[in-house]
């Protein structure tokens, strides 16, 4: 059984989202592949998951991230993350 950890760059994704005006639900423990982060700005909701730099996704969530048909992005630093949600 393997269980989710929180890269160490996610508590300051998380940070520079909120101060831009997201909402941030941390879903990390959800598993399965699911990603780290749900974020909704203005009016659109993204999935983020977190890695840290030179990491590699897991198995589950290569199969996540394939049949997951909305906005989904792997982020590796806050300016990635504010980027990606257009502020």
């Amino acid at each position: 059984m393997t269980y989710s950890r929180t890269d160490w760059n996610q508590p300051a994704i998380v940070d520079a989202l909120r101060a831009a005006g997201a909402s941030v639900f941390i879903t990390s423990g959800v598993r399965h592949g699911f990603p780290d982060l749900v974020v909704g700005f203005n009016g659109k909701t993204y999935l983020l998951e977190v890695k840290a730099p030179g990491a590699k996704l897991t198995d589950d969530e290569l199969l996540f991230m394939r049949k997951w048909c909305g906005d989904y992005h792997v982020v590796r630093s806050p300016e990635e993350a504010i980027r990606i949600i257009g502020r």
